[in-house]
């Protein structure tokens, strides 16, 4: 488990990462507010933070306040360190969004069994929002929690000022899977098809099923170049593969829309028109295609189909 401290004594960070990294945590510091809030905004950041209230600058209280306005991914668990102790100063702390609160000096004893109990907490959260958040028959994003990637993707992209590319896959002739076969082949098609799109992708890209057979994947810090060069690998890599059913082998293709924000608003619904507009380009060129914007990348004859 990873775990954030945030404390500008010195003495304390020491002793905190000592005594969580000899329990088998990985431990990252900071002595400010500000410090600890970049950290948290990186997609690799801790999941808990214990947090001194005191700090200098931007307060422990501020920090917690801040995390929240912005916390809409996975949610950062939140302890409060201080050396207040009445009633209200508690109501404050866990009011600004703090999970927990442990009064200075601590026992550490104390507070690792609450890091165990945020532990478990945070399971629990985890298995509660996959299955608000994954599509039951792909195991891919739903539609509503890929949208949300991408608007959290678009919010980064502003402050960082950075690229977000998103590919929008369809894949072609489906209606024939489920008008030769049945429905329950066609549910097999498009759970192999959510794995081999889903094959190759960066730790921090996302695909969601964004209805009925199309999928749309997240591309965050991709321009137009490297995104069609991802979307050309996914295209050619579901075309070489045959996906297995309860019914015959079938070799399925898609097509690819890609948009990048590079020449495009970081407006989601833009990007997505646009993404939309080079499916459709890629779709009326022949199929098993890759477009994006005034690009259009054909493909080699993809040989005998299933479907």
């Amino acid at each position: 488990m990873r775990i954030l401290v945030v404390d500008d004594d010195a003495v304390t960070r020491l002793a905190l990462e000592n005594l969580f990294t000899q329990r088998g945590c990985e431990v990252v510091s900071a002595a400010l507010a500000e410090e600890a809030y970049e950290l948290l905004q990186k997609e690799d950041a801790p999941r808990l933070a214990i947090v001194d209230w005191g700090l200098p600058g931007m307060s422990g209280l501020e920090l917690c306040r801040k995390v929240r306005d912005c916390d809409t991914g996975r949610r950062t668990h939140l302890i409060m360190l201080t050396v207040k102790t009445s009633t209200d100063d508690v109501v404050t702390g866990l009011n600004a969004g703090a999970d927990d609160y442990v009064r200075k000096p601590f026992d550490i004893d104390e507070l690792y069994a609450r890091v165990r109990a945020a532990e478990r907490l945070m399971v629990l959260e985890d298995q509660l929002r996959r299955l608000a958040n994954v599509d039951e028959l792909t195991d891919v994003l739903s539609r509503s929690a890929i949208l949300d990637v991408l608007r959290r993707a678009l919010a980064r992209a502003g402050r960082e000022h950075t690229p977000v590319a998103i590919l929008l896959a369809d894949v072609d002739r489906f209606k024939q899977v489920n008008d030769t076969y049945g429905h329950c082949v066609g549910d097999d098609a498009l759970r192999g098809m959510a794995k081999l799109l889903s094959a190759g992708l960066r730790p921090y890209d996302e695909i969601g099923r964004y209805g009925g057979e199309e999928f749309l994947i997240v591309l965050p810090g991709c321009n137009l170049e490297d995104a069609l060069d991802v979307a050309e690998r996914i295209r050619f890599h579901c075309a070489s593969r045959p996906i297995p059913t309860s019914a015959p082998l079938l070799a399925l293709t898609v097509s690819i829309g890609v948009a990048s924000t590079v020449g495009h608003s970081l407006d989601m619904d833009d990007l997505i028109v646009a993404a939309d507009e080079a499916l459709y380009k890629a779709k009326h060129s022949g199929r098993n295609r890759v477009a994006g914007r005034s690009t259009s990348t054909p493909a080699p004859s993809p040989g005998p189909q299933g479907a």
